[in-house]
Parts: C-alpha cells; structure tokens; sequence
C-alpha cells in the first residue's frame, strides 16, 4: 500500500518516541514517512534531558521543500514546543498543505513527566492547529488540559466528547490508558456522527515509551492510505498492541516498542 505522511515533530534520542517512533510506525504499515523536525531533545527510557529547539525559518523549509516535491496524503504534528513554532507549523501548512488531512497528537507532557509543551502554548494549539484536524489523539491528560476540568472516568470521557468535538477538529480519538487501573482498555472515537468505542485488555508492562507517538503516526498511515477513520483507527490500535506485547525490555525506565513486529513477528528483540 502507498501513502505519504509528513511528521512534524521533535526527535527522541533514545529512538522510542517522537520522529524516531513515528517512521517506523509509519515505514511498518507500508506508508512512506517524511518528517520536518521541530526539536532535537536528549532522552532515554527515564526521561527528558535537555531540548534544543530548531530555528522557526528552518522548521518551515522543511515543510516548505517536502510539500512542494513530494506532497503528502497526510501530515501528523506531535511534539511543537511553544507558541511561535505552532504558529509557524500552522503558517507553513495552510501556505504549503492546503487540503490535506491533518492528524494533530497534541504532546504536553513526555512520560517520565516531563512538559513538552509550554502552558502558554495550549491556547494556540487549539485554535491554529485543532480547530481545523481532521483528526486529535489526546490522552486524558492532554484531554484535561484542552477543557480545563478533570477526566477521571469512562463517564467523564463520554461526557467531555461534544466539547473536545467542539474544539472544531472533525474527529478525535480520546485515549484512556491514563484511566485507574482496570482490566480493560477503553479509547474512544468521537465524530459528529456519534462515538466509536475500542476496547481491548491492557498489558502488564513498563514499554510504553511513544506507544502515543507511535499511535497517532499509525493512524496518519492509514488515512494516507484511504482508509476510513473506524479502519485507520483499529488497525493502528492492533499494531501498537502488537508493538507493546513483543516490545524488546531496553532501559532502565520507560522501555520502547517493538514497531518492527511486523516484519519480525513477536520476536523479543
């Protein structure tokens, strides 16, 4: 299957996250990916070391010179940092990428803890690049911070999702992986058409370093692809599953994903 998906997005260091997570998600489920890197960060299974931002100019050449060669079936944003890099992403993409469906992960907080993203910066988040997406992927965190209340249970999700559809993305996936623990796993895909339930058993395991990263970029491959939102979502969601059950054990802290378990089925690495 072909597919273009342009990332933009910081890169991780340790490779399980960010633009590192989001190629081979993406290059796994038979996409071709393309990235326009927003911040190069020093990090590992147990966090976020340091943050060197790049240079807005050239955060929009990148957009820039890949969009007016390539192009791009899809284009999904993760980590942007402050105000003036998603304002200069969104510049970039309604000047470069008119029309093309955009898959916004909104990253605040890495998952050791860290912010990713600058309180000050929500704001423009939701109006220069929510308003607008085909598609969000928050977690309940980044949830919370998006509606200024808590989420805290599967009726809190059910009950926020007209207001996060209100945010004026045409869909969005709510992740409850952050819900008290529980047996089942619970994401939820809301349209104006009514809400999508997946639900899945949760793994007993510290690999989930860019299990978001990783979903959202799978997502973007199958919209890339053609694939409807139910269709994206679902094989995106059993590729991350697979991703995590045969994940390799690296690091001390938040371990990555086994993206390859496609080509290498279920091997422990």
């Amino acid at each position: 299957m072909q597919g273009r998906v342009l990332i933009v997005a910081g890169s991780d260091s340790g490779g399980g996250a960010g633009i590192q997570a989001d190629i081979k998600a993406v290059t796994c489920l038979r996409a071709f990916a393309m990235t326009a890197i927003t911040a190069l960060t020093a990090q590992n299974t147990c966090g976020v070391h340091g943050v060197h931002p790049v240079p807005l100019p050239f955060i929009r050449q990148q957009i820039q010179v890949v969009m007016q060669d390539i192009g791009a079936d899809c284009i999904k944003t993760g980590m942007l940092g402050d105000a003036p890099t998603i304002e200069t992403v969104a510049q970039a993409l309604e000047e470069f990428a008119p029309g093309v469906p955009v898959v916004v992960d909104p990253v605040m907080v890495a998952k050791g803890g860290h912010p990713l993203l600058a309180q000050e910066a929500v704001t423009a988040l939701k109006g220069r690049l929510v308003r607008g997406a085909a598609l969000i992927t928050p977690n309940l965190p980044e949830a919370e911070a998006l509606l200024g209340r808590p989420i805290r249970t599967l009726a809190d999700m059910e009950a926020a999702a007209d207001d996060l559809l209100g945010l004026g993305a045409g869909a969005v996936l709510l992740k409850g992986g952050h819900l008290a623990a529980d047996e089942r796993l619970m994401d939820l895909l809301i349209t104006a058409d009514g809400i999508t339930r997946f639900e899945s058993g949760r793994v007993d395991t510290t690999s989930t370093h860019g299990t978001g990263c990783t979903l959202a970029s799978a997502v973007a491959a199958g919209v890339a692809q053609g694939l409807d939102l139910v269709a994206a979502v679902s094989r995106a969601r059993d590729y991350v599953q697979g991703a995590i059950h045969s994940a390799p054990g690296f690091g001390n802290g938040h371990g990555p994903l086994n993206h390859a378990h496609t080509v290498r089925p279920f091997e422990r690495l």
